[in-house]
Formats: C-alpha cells, structure tokens, sequence
C-alpha cells in the first residue's frame, strides 16, 4: 500500500456477479433454449436459497412441457459427463458460479 493514503488497485475490487444467464454450451433449437433458460430464471428467482427445490421445478416444467425423462442439476463446482438426446442439452451460468446442467436422457 502506498504512504500517501491511497489504496492499492487490488484493494479497491470488488467482486462482481453477473446476473443474467450466460450459457456455456447447448445444442438446443433456439426456441427450446430460450423456454428452458426462462424456467432457470423462474426457479433462481423463486427458491434463490435452495437448489434442489429449483432444480424440481425445472425438471417439472421441462417435463411437462417437452416430454419426459428430464434431468436438472444446479450447484458450484461440479463436473459431469452425461448421455443425451440430440439437441436436448443446455450447460449455463447465473449469478457467478451457479451452474445449470440441463438434459434430456435418450
């Protein structure tokens, strides 16, 4: 830190968290996508403390809306392989580091 006062450059950051979804992988159509990341944003919204209650309602609403057999995990720090259906996975962010994996089982 300087003599005269004045913080240094590190110091002064602050920490910053988007609060839009950033996608970072799907090869869904884009229809389908926008409907998916709008039930996140729903569920991030409702139950902003609790994933497992958010990736529930995910899951219902996928389910009721494209079919069966939908699968949802949110969290921090996860990693995943998974086996899907053509064009039924979407892999996001919100908020930092909240992870939304999203997934139709073949």
């Amino acid at each position: 830190m300087a003599d005269d006062g004045e913080e240094a450059p590190e110091e002064n950051r602050k920490r910053r968290t988007h609060t839009f979804p950033i996608v970072r992988h799907t090869d869904m159509p884009k229809p389908m996508k926008t409907e998916a990341i709008a039930f996140c944003m729903a569920a991030f919204e409702k139950f902003a403390n609790n994933n497992e209650h958010a990736a529930k309602m995910v899951k219902e609403a996928m389910d009721k809306k494209f079919g069966a057999a939908w699968h949802v995990v949110i969290g921090e720090s996860f990693g995943f392989g998974v086996t899907h259906e053509t064009k039924n996975l979407l892999y996001m962010f919100f908020g930092g580091n909240l992870a939304v994996c999203l997934w139709k089982f073949c």
